[in-house]
Order: structure tokens, then C-alpha cells, then sequence
């Protein structure tokens, strides 16, 4: 449990205070140890979370300042504890958001097609080396509604492939997915959380989204779905489990009738951040299609170490079918590297 005091005791070891990035808060640290009264309205200190390490000594913030945030990833994404709230509307990192200059595929999508979507044309002179982008973001739109500190998100996830080398044809961008998302968040209580070997089951989750490619037929691709899910959560390791359910469509509007039976119905994330290094498998699958769906691994690390908000080096493994709704019935097998621009 993380302790709590209004003053540090005299045998709290220095290397609490060694541990605070911030040089003002890393002062006022030692100030309170050597005894110095605190300057008035200073702030309270908190030493950081290292993940898989011991949990620091918390300060108790005076009446009125804000609480220190929790150890819990999830809580502190979501916001699912009372300490991690922050209100609404502040923009927030949702999925990762990276820049890929290098994108290489084992196989390009040259003539896409469905079986609502035929197309007669010549194949298009795409390169399998491009370069890949996502950007990803989500803000809280209402605290604590209807149930004890759930809350109602609005994301949005835009992403890219271009053919930034294929100079002969005007580097066209081959596709870009949007997908707009409500996501509500349902925190589950801790007497209720708790689980054997040390797992915690942190929330529930309701979500509506639209995904869409945005191009003219024949090659406007479409999806829409509700999905309902889960998070657990081991110290530095974390589950994310969702279940899609697609909206049908008639016959004669549906761009891709047969979508979910190529990328999947169901979604697994599992994320492991021991450190600095930050890592995220994501799996879709579908019961009863084993060589279907696909595989993600994400993987980041910091450029500059000494700062966990710095630009991060980001590569990028994908194998199995969607890896845009343009190639939503097409396998292929990729690697990109480049930066990721938000920590995820």
C-alpha cells in the first residue's frame, strides 16, 4: 500500500528524493529530510512510480491540491481511480501515434477488391516500401455518469499509408482509415477487483465506433460496430480483451459484407512496460477462423532516456489480413520503423 504522512520521517532514505525529476521538487525533498519548514503554498511531493520496483513514500497533499496519481497504468490512462481524474475535455494520447518513414510489406494490395466491389481496372503501380502514420487521440466528455466514476470518452484514430517514394506517381496516399469512438468507462471497485496471483480487474467498457476509408466506389470500405470489454492488470503487465458486434447493412450498401470474417470479430492487447522500453501485442481473431485475423506487436523506447515525454524510437510488426480496411481480405506480412510521437 502506498503510505501516507504529512511530514517525511527523519529515516526516509534519500534516495526518494534522488529519484524526483523535477530540480524544484527535488529540492524541496531534501529541504523537508534536513528538517527546513516548506515554503508557503509549496507543493506536495510525491516520488515517482518505477515500475516492478518497491512503491516510493507518498507525501498526503495538504487540503485543497490534488492527489498523487495512482501506480495503476490503466487507472492512469483511463482515469478510473478518484486520484487519477482530471475533468473534462483535456486531449490525452488514445492508440499510438507514430510517424513510420519506412514501411516495408511482403506483398502490396495493387488490385483491391470485394464481393460487393468488383474492379475492372489495370493494377494500381504501387511500391511495397512507404511510409506509415496514426494519429490517435481522445478527450473525457462527461465525469461520473450514471455510475460511481464512470466516464464518457470521445476518441478519435487516423491512419495512413503513403507511397512517399513512388516519385513517378505523385506519391499518392494508398489509404487512410478514420474512425471516430464513444468509449464509456466503468472502473471496477478494488473490493471487487481483485483477483488470484496478484491480477486486478480494472474495468468494464461500452464503445460505439465508425471506421471508414472515405474513398468512392469501388474502393469505399465501411464498418460499423458496438464492442463491450475488459482490462486486468499484473503490476507492469496489462490485458485488454474486447467483442465486436458489426451492424448489418443491406445488400446494396454494404462495401464488405464479408470484413469481419477476414480481420476479426474479437480483440486481445496485452502491454508490458518493465521500464523505459514500452511494448503492446494486439491480436483479432475470430472463433472458428484460426487463419484469419492478424498479429501486431508495437514496440517504443525513448530517445532521450533521461525523459520519458521525449520523441520515441518505434518499430512496428504486423502479420495476417486488415491491416487497413482497403486490405481488409488481403494477407501481407509488415515492418515500419521510425518515432512514436505520444508515449502510449
Amino acid at each position: 500500500m502506498v503510505a501516507a504522512q504529512e511530514s517525511p520521517a527523519p529515516e526516509q532514505p534519500l534516495a526518494d528524493c534522488a529519484a524526483i525529476d523535477d530540480d524544484a521538487a527535488r529540492l524541496a525533498c531534501y529541504d523537508r529530510l534536513a528538517g527546513r519548514p516548506a515554503a508557503a503554498g509549496t507543493a506536495p511531493i510525491v516520488a515517482p512510480y518505477s515500475p516492478g520496483g518497491r512503491t516510493p513514500n507518498v507525501i498526503a497533499p495538504a487540503p485543497g491540491q490534488e492527489r498523487a496519481p495512482t501506480p495503476s497504468f490503466l487507472s492512469r490512462f483511463w482515469e478510473l481511480e478518484p486520484a487519477d481524474k482530471r475533468g473534462v475535455f483535456n486531449f490525452n494520447g488514445y492508440r499510438p501515434n507514430y510517424f513510420l518513414p519506412v514501411h516495408v510489406t511482403s506483398d502490396i494490395n495493387t488490385d483491391p477488391s470485394s464481393p460487393t466491389q468488383a474492379r475492372d481496372l489495370a493494377p494500381e503501380p504501387f511500391q511495397r516500401v512507404e511510409a506509415k502514420f496514426q494519429i490517435s487521440l481522445r478527450s473525457k466528455l462527461f465525469e461520473n455518469l450514471l455510475l460511481p466514476g464512470a466516464d464518457l470518452w470521445g476518441a478519435y484514430t487516423q491512419q495512413s499509408v503513403w507511397q512517399l517514394y513512388n516519385t513517378e506517381n505523385s506519391a499518392p496516399f494508398r489509404n487512410t482509415d478514420y474512425q471516430p469512438e464513444l468509449i464509456y468507462m466503468m472502473p471496477v471497485p478494488q473490493r471487487l477487483g481483485a483477483l488470484p496471483l496478484g491480477w486486478h480487474w480494472r474495468f468494464g467498457q461500452l464503445g460505439l465506433a465508425h471506421q471508414s476509408n472515405g474513398q468512392q466506389d469501388p474502393l469505399s470500405r465501411s464498418w460499423n460496430r458496438a464492442y463491450v470489454g475488459f482490462g486486468l492488470e499484473n503490476e507492469h503487465v496489462s490485458i485488454v480483451a474486447r467483442f465486436n458486434h458489426r451492424f448489418s447493412e443491406s445488400p446494396e450498401t454494404d462495401d464488405n459484407p464479408d470484413l469481419t470474417d477476414y480481420i476479426g470479430r474479437n480483440e486481445l492487447q496485452v502491454g508490458w512496460a518493465p521500464g523505459r522500453a514500452t511494448a503492446l501485442a494486439t491480436y483479432k481473431y475470430s472463433f472458428g477462423l484460426p487463419r484469419r485475423g492478424s498479429l501486431t506487436l508495437d514496440w517504443s523506447y525513448p530517445i532521450k532516456t533521461d525523459s520519458m515525454r521525449a520523441l520515441r524510437w518505434y518499430a512496428q510488426f504486423f502479420t495476417g489480413y486488415g491491416e487497413n480496411l482497403l486490405d481488409y481480405n488481403f494477407r501481407q506480412t509488415s515492418l515500419g520503423v521510425g518515432v512514436a510521437l505520444i508515449e502510449f
